[in-house]
């Protein structure tokens, strides 16, 4: 609970009136046996206590009430600008995730050209080692073939 919470607990209104109520009638128990006055002045006495007690319940009520909607407005605007906080952090985490994806995306398109250029390279490398290689092997083999055919006629 905040400090206004603690300082001013709301009550539940039935709550009061009953407490008011069973106050009244203690009150005027207590003023009818222990009054010094005679009935007629006693009841006008009462009258007057009871429009008093009427008045200020009536004011209390209003302030109970008004400060109630002021409590509501609050927490309306409160609830609103938290709705509003969330909305706009969603909003942004989702454009966050979605330019994340798209900068993945251009890199492994980018990686992907590269690797294909690289093998690309490597093969055409290959080849070319597989081509020398096998024309030296051609050459040595008919530089073996003319020494075998030499030796042979000599």
């Amino acid at each position: 609970m905040n400090k206004a919470e603690t300082e001013y607990p709301v009550q539940s209104g039935s709550t009061f009136f009953k407490g008011l109520f069973i106050g009244s009638l203690l009150g005027a128990a207590a003023a009818l046996l222990f009054a010094p006055k005679p009935g007629s002045e006693l009841r006008s006495d009462l009258s007057d206590k009871l429009s008093t007690a009427t008045d200020k319940t009536k004011e209390v009520a209003s302030a109970v009430t008004d400060k109630t909607k002021a409590l509501a407005t609050t927490v309306g605007e409160k609830a609103t600008d938290l709705a509003s906080t969330v909305s706009a952090k969603a909003s942004d985490i989702y454009t966050t995730v979605t330019d994340s994806k798209q900068q993945i995306a251009a890199t492994l398109q980018e990686t992907g050209k590269q690797i294909s250029s690289t093998i690309s390279d490597a093969s055409g490398s290959v080849a070319a080692d597989v081509s020398d290689a096998s024309q030296k092997v051609a050459d040595e083999a008919k530089d073996a073939k003319e020494e075998v055919k030499t030796s042979y006629n000599s």
